[in-house]
């Protein structure tokens, strides 16, 4: 028997014509895991529906960068100047339960958000392992991935000298091939939902053997790349001094962007030379992220404007300490305009002021054409029921009613007002409740893990006084 679901927003973002266009009053029939029609106003008989009267329907949200594990043991705590290495180091060494327990809490966030889809990297295979096994309990659509070499094997190269890095080829291809033979025993699973990436740390970590191994893998699992690309400043010198070029071509000298890329932060690239050589490449994707350094610090020297004036793919990530997709996307426009107000006529490069629609596209149909895939990231027949909806008539948000022009209204929005969420066509959160697990027991479990990572953090002085 055909399952069909019939959801009725105010409002729907939908995909004709190549592009995305917001419809009124009209109804979306979700059949089999697929948006089969979207139709004007209400359709009668006797199917599910789902009245969702003053919200914005969107095509499920996309994290195109994350360390899901991370957030939520780190979450008002950095902000003060704290370094997060020594509790990234230390889940390291939890149990099994107890980084399950963590990877539900922040996906929990995740999916209560909105968000569908994680491209995450994960800080170790053990960490990617648990992500797996919730988001596969839980039917959420990913993209694992270890960061590679892994988080406390990363740090001493690089931080350390230039030979830290010259000679850490053999670690990390071990890692490599570690990961991959993990990750040929889930690649497909759970009716193709979970396709493991490649992740290597960055190339300030990298040597050219770890480079030409990265893109074998790659090419092996057919999904792409999804790295820290440029991070600093100080990164670019060092890859300068060391390989002779800037990080950006230098992985092109090894063939990355003839496979999907997905490259985080940019902070440490070259604008009037880099800008032009990533808008060439087509299999390329700047992910920002906002929030990448906790709550006001993530914008940083992160080049979204730049990107933007560049005609470069641009997707948005929640990276660590935030899990709020809305909020995140809302940030990247708002400090994009800030930005776009002070830099715009000093620029080297061009730079573009950011509207709601680059907002929207950033967590939708950029990641998904990034990760190449055409039946995510947009509402028209054919495509993957992967949908969420977003209040854009109540109290904070806006006005009793639906407004006129409702993706405004997600700049006074944030995550607690999305209401839906679902993968291929199951429920995942219904009225702003998730519903695939008790919320109750994945809190008492998370915060359990946390209260004991704290206080050995306290034994070994971490909580350190901050600025007043």
């Amino acid at each position: 028997m055909t399952r069909t679901t019939i959801l009725e927003p105010s409002w729907t973002l939908v995909h004709q014509g190549g592009r995305a266009e917001l419809v009124a009053d009209h109804s979306v029939v979700v059949e089999e895991g697929r948006i089969a029609e979207i139709v004007p106003g209400r359709l009668p008989g006797e199917q599910n529906r789902i009245d969702l009267t003053g919200q914005l329907l969107l095509p499920g949200l996309i994290s195109a960068h994350t360390h899901t594990a991370l957030g939520s043991a780190t979450r008002g705590l950095i902000e003060g100047g704290r370094s997060y290495g020594p509790p990234a180091v230390m889940l390291e060494s939890l149990s099994d339960d107890d980084i399950d327990a963590l990877t539900q809490y922040n996906l929990a966030e995740i999916l209560r958000a909105g968000c569908t889809t994680q491209v995450e990297q994960s800080l170790t295979l053990g960490h990617a392992k648990s992500y797996v096994r919730v988001a596969s309990n839980w039917g959420v659509r990913g993209y694992p991935s270890t960061m590679l070499p892994s988080f406390s094997s990363m740090l001493p190269i690089w931080f350390g000298d230039d030979d830290a890095v010259t000679g850490s080829s053999a670690g990390t291809i071990a890692q490599i091939e570690e990961y991959l033979a993990w990750a040929r025993t889930v690649q497909g699973a759970e009716g193709d939902r979970i396709r493991p990436m490649i992740a290597p740390h960055g190339p300030e970590t990298a040597t050219p053997e770890t480079l030409d191994a990265i893109l074998a893998a790659a090419k092996e699992l057919g999904t792409g790349i999804h790295t820290h690309l440029a991070t600093l400043p100080s990164d670019a010198e060092r890859m300068k001094r060391l390989w002779g070029k800037g990080p950006v071509e230098w992985v092109g000298d090894h063939g990355w962007y003839d496979v999907p890329l997905l490259g985080a932060h940019l902070g440490g690239w070259e604008p009037e030379t880099d800008a032009p050589y990533l808008a060439a490449q087509p299999n390329f994707t700047f992910v920002h992220c906002p929030s990448g350094a906790g709550a006001g610090s993530g914008e940083g020297r992160q080049p979204y404007i730049e990107a933007l004036g560049a005609g470069i793919n641009v997707a948005v990530g929640l990276d660590t300490h935030s899990n709020d997709m809305v909020e995140n996307a809302k940030l990247a426009v708002l400090y994009g305009r800030l930005r776009y107000d002070i830099i715009h006529d000093s620029s080297p490069v061009p730079v573009k002021r950011p509207t709601v629609w680059d907002m929207v596209d950033s967590v939708t149909v950029n990641p998904a054409d990034g990760l190449q895939r055409p039946d995510l990231g947009r509402i028209e027949a054919g495509a993957l029921a992967d949908l969420t909806s977003i209040d854009v008539s109540g109290l904070l948000v806006g006005a009793g009613t639906a407004g006129p022009e409702p993706l405004n209204n997600l700049l006074y929005a944030n995550g607690t007002m999305v209401r839906t969420v679902m993968v291929e066509g199951v429920l995942q959160v219904h009225e702003g409740r998730l519903v695939i697990a008790d919320e109750g027991d994945v809190m008492r479990r998370g915060a359990a893990v946390v209260e004991r990572l704290w206080k050995d953090l306290e034994a070994q002085g971490w909580f350190t006084p901050t600025e007043r």
